[in-house]
Parts: structure tokens; sequence; C-alpha cells
């Protein structure tokens, strides 16, 4: 009986993985386009400041959606020569993209609703209204969470971007939907304006939240938990000839993280020893710390300068006793050269 070739696992996994992120951000734009005709209507009917911050909301949402498949499309092509690490950045853009529209949209509402405040706002058929903006606040929420999860388990900063944005779609909607009845039963019209700018503010906050993220992955900013998770492996992995390890590194680029380290191993092994056991390592990090990547470590020989944290029996050139284990540290781990 033949073996299934682990690559072609791989390959199959990873084209399958695609698709789901694909499905589900087609799926996000095809009810962003049906949710902005239904909160145009509202708004005709209506006349509300605060539906028409919900349509502009809507309009950023297609916007966003119809990005986050162009760059999902992209992020799924392989390396190439021009792209070594592949094109998985393009996420972080995706995002930073879906949060300046955020951004945008929520300074035309703030614009809007001091206007409405200023000349007075005027409503009407709020019953029509506020079921239209209900029923679109609940479908935004059930693709919101559908997203979030899809993003998380794919790990697609897109697809938990564009969900997060739709979860805060629904929880403006929910907010909007309060205000109107405030304003249809107290008869309160510069509530109207008012609920508004409340929801300006609040998407000016989310916005503002995924461009500082997206601005962390371009420019590689320390995935603390990352490093952590890798260093928890790595330091119960120390022992039998792997004695230290410092130069960690970690990137990110989409759902594939690219890992580097220095690993120190004794001094008289051969290269190819050396080479395998790296190897190995490397292919086990990976696997338990259950992410898709690549991890590259560059050896180092002891020098004899770390016999007592070596554990070592059979050493020949050990020139000071075993203390016993030491206990790897993340400024350890992350520190260029141990002997500096």
């Amino acid at each position: 009986m033949l073996s299934e070739d682990p690559a072609s696992t791989s390959l199959a996994e990873a084209t399958g993985d695609s698709r789901v992120r694909l499905s589900a951000a087609v799926l996000s734009l095809c009810v962003a386009l049906l949710l902005l005709v239904a909160k145009l209507v509202a708004y005709r009917i209506t006349g509300s400041t605060a539906v028409l911050s919900d349509a502009l909301e809507a309009i950023v949402n297609v916007l966003a959606a119809a990005f986050a498949v162009g760059s999902l499309v992209f992020a799924g092509r392989p390396a190439d020569r021009n792209h070594p690490y592949g094109h998985g950045k393009i996420e972080f853009l995706s995002a930073a993209f879906e949060g300046g529209l955020i951004v945008f949209a929520a300074v035309l509402i703030l614009y809007e609703s001091v206007q409405a405040l200023w000349v007075g706002p005027e409503v009407r058929q709020l019953d029509r209204g506020l079921a239209i903006v209900l029923g679109a606040g609940l479908c935004n929420l059930g693709l919101g969470l559908y997203l979030v999860r899809v993003g998380m388990r794919y790990s697609s900063l897109t697809l938990v971007a564009d969900g997060e944005h739709v979860l805060s779609d629904a929880w403006t909607s929910a907010g909007i939907v309060v205000g109107l009845a405030l304003v249809r039963w107290t008869g309160w019209t510069w509530l109207d304006p008012t609920v508004a700018i409340v929801v300006a503010l609040y998407l000016l906050r989310t916005g503002l939240r995924l461009v500082r993220r997206a601005a962390a992955g371009l420019l590689d900013e320390e995935d603390s938990e990352l490093l952590n998770t890798l260093l928890a492996i790595l330091g119960s992995r120390i022992g039998g000839g792997v004695i230290r390890v410092h130069g960690l590194r970690a990137m990110r680029a989409g759902r594939f993280h690219h890992v580097s380290a220095h690993l120190v191993l004794p001094e008289f092994w051969s290269l190819e020893r050396a080479h395998r056991t790296s190897e190995e390592l490397a292919a086990e990090v990976i696997r338990a710390a259950g992410i898709e990547g690549e991890l590259s470590f560059h050896t180092d020989p002891c020098h004899r300068a770390y016999c007592e944290a070596c554990d070592l029996d059979d050493c020949p050139v050990r020139q000071a006793p075993f203390l016993g284990p030491q206990p790897l540290t993340l400024e350890e781990a992350v520190r260029p050269d141990l002997r500096v």
C-alpha cells in the first residue's frame, strides 16, 4: 500500500483553507451589498441622520469587503522570486485600508450629524425604518461572528478585521434602533443626530484600532504571544545536545509565519548530525506551535562556553561540570549573541 505524500497533503490542505477564506469574503461582499440597499431605503423612508450614518457605514462595508476578496486572492498566491516570503502581507494592507475607510465614514457622519443639530432634524415613518435597521443589524451580527471565527481558525487578519468591522456595524445598528425608539416615544428629534454622533465616535475608535493593528504587522512588530509560545516549546527541548537558543525572531505574512533562531550545538558534532538535529527540531516546533510557516535554525558551535548549561554525558571537550537545567527566558532567547 502506497503512503500518502506529505507535501501533496499539505498543498491540498492549504488550497482548501484558501477556498474557505475566499468563500467567507465573497459571502461578506454579497451580504454587504444587500444591506447597503436596505439601509438606503430605510434612510429614504425616515430621513433620519442616524440611519444615514448606518448607510454610510454600509458603503464602507461594501468597499472593504471587495478589497478583502481581492487581497485574499492575492495573498493565496505562492511565493515567487519577487516575493520570496509570499504575498500574505497584503492582508495587513487590507486591514489598514478597511480601518481608514471606517475613520473616513466616521468623519462624514460627524459632519452630517452636526449639520442636522444646527438646522434641526426631521424624521418620519420611524416604525418601518426601525424594522429595516433592526433586521440589518441582526444579519451583520451573524455575519460578523462567522467572519471572526473563520478568520481566527484559518489565520486570516483580513477576515478578522472584516468581521470586527461588521460586528461594529451591528452594534451601531443596535444603538440606532434604541435612539430612534427613544425619538418615537419622546418626540425629542434632537436625539437622532446625537445618536449618530455617538455612533461616529465608536466607529472612529474601531477604525483607528484596525489601522494600529495593521501597522504593527506591516512593521513586523514583536508578537509577544507567538514568541512566548515558541519559547515554551523550545525551552522544553533543551537537553541531549540542544544546548541553548538565541537570536529568536518571528515574522508574520498573512497566515504564514517565518521564524528564525540560532541553535547552540556541541562543537564536536559533525555537520550532518547538526543539520539533522536542527531540521528535526524545526519541524517539531512548528507542528507543536500549530502554525503554518517555516523555522530556520542557524547552528552555532558551543565553543566550550556553555558547559555548565549542557547535560551531554559523553562530551569529550567539557571544561566545567553541568550545574543543572537552566530555564530559557525570553530575554535570552531573543538576544542576538548570548556572549555579548
